[in-house]
């Protein structure tokens, strides 16, 4: 066979592998990380995963649908605009900064916590993660980006209420992980304490988990190694370098670690793991029968009593 005709065939056979790659790249991306944001928040009896606690959130979600709030604005480290929702209790009281998940609705994944700010008096804001309800951008980083947002908005409470108004960081599901990678990096002295509701270790451990239930005919090994190069050429973030296990390990807030024991989502042994590797004052709650993200409504009384707890200590020093 003529060598320029075989040269040729290898090129044409390396480009066909090549824009194969990067299709299936690009449709890694678009299923895991793309997400257009939309205002339109659900009713709690509209999501399945909170049907069977929809009485007492439809209650909470009312309260805080009809609540007051100042619409507040950040411009990301990258230029993207960041929406949050501020809505004041009392004068003087601490801040809290509540960090909804992945796809999820600050008022939806924020309702347990913001009630229960609300009864203690605290004041609370509800940003949008970035590609999110009304913030800008497109992409979803699993908090390689998100977690420079949240010391953003720690930076802008800071500045907005001063020093002597306590902070506290909270998250649920991927805004878990949000605030926990947010407590290895440089935080207001007024960051009091962080709250980390069934958070995930770190986005390829959680990657590789999930996979098979958006790719279950893929091997794991292959379908990651092809979604985390759609991460880097698309997204422009590193999945490996997001560790919340290792963010821990550098924290100096006293950290809360919270997580449903039938989480099915991400599960249960993750904040043991988190918890484990934890270097500030620490404590894990674990709660019987609760699945993912609904822990405050599985036993709204044991949730209260020990987050109660923590704010009070970490406000004692």
């Amino acid at each position: 066979m003529n060598p320029r005709k075989i040269a040729a065939a290898a090129v044409a056979a390396a480009a066909a592998a090549g824009s194969a790659l990067l299709g299936a790249a690009y449709g890694i991306y678009r299923i895991s990380f793309y997400h257009k944001p939309s205002p339109e928040v659900p009713a709690p009896g509209d999501m399945k995963s909170r049907l069977a606690y929809r009485d007492a959130m439809d209650a909470d979600a009312a309260v805080l649908d009809n609540a007051p709030y100042e619409e507040v604005h950040l411009i990301a480290q990258d230029g993207t605009d960041l929406f949050g929702r501020y809505y004041h209790h009392r004068d003087g009281a601490p801040v809290v900064l509540i960090f909804h998940g992945y796809t999820g609705y600050a008022q939806r994944d924020g309702l347990g916590g913001y009630t229960l700010c609300r009864k203690l008096g605290y004041n609370v804001l509800l940003p949008d993660q970035r590609a999110h309800g009304h913030s800008g951008g497109h992409t979803i980083t699993m908090g390689a980006k998100e977690q420079y947002d949240a010391q953003g908005w720690a930076n802008w409470a800071a500045e907005r209420f001063g020093l002597d108004t306590p902070l506290f960081l909270m998250g649920v599901s991927m805004g878990a992980a949000t605030v926990m990678l947010a407590s290895g990096l440089p935080l207001p002295s007024s960051v009091k304490g962080i709250v980390a509701d069934c958070g995930y270790t770190s986005a390829k451990e959680i990657t590789r988990k999930c996979l098979p239930d958006y790719l279950p005919h893929t091997p794991v090994g292959l379908a990651y190694a092809v979604g985390r190069l759609g991460a880097r050429l698309y997204g422009h973030f590193e999945p490996n370098r997001i560790d919340c296990t290792a963010a821990v390990s550098r924290a100096a807030v006293p950290i809360l670690f919270i997580h449903g024991e039938e989480d099915g989502f991400v599960p249960c042994e993750m904040s043991r793991k988190n918890y484990d590797a934890c270097a500030s004052r620490k404590q894990l709650l674990t709660i019987p029968g609760a699945a993912h993200a609904v822990c405050y409504y599985r036993d709204t009384p044991l949730y209260t009593r020990v987050t109660t707890k923590f704010f009070e200590d970490c406000l004692q020093g």
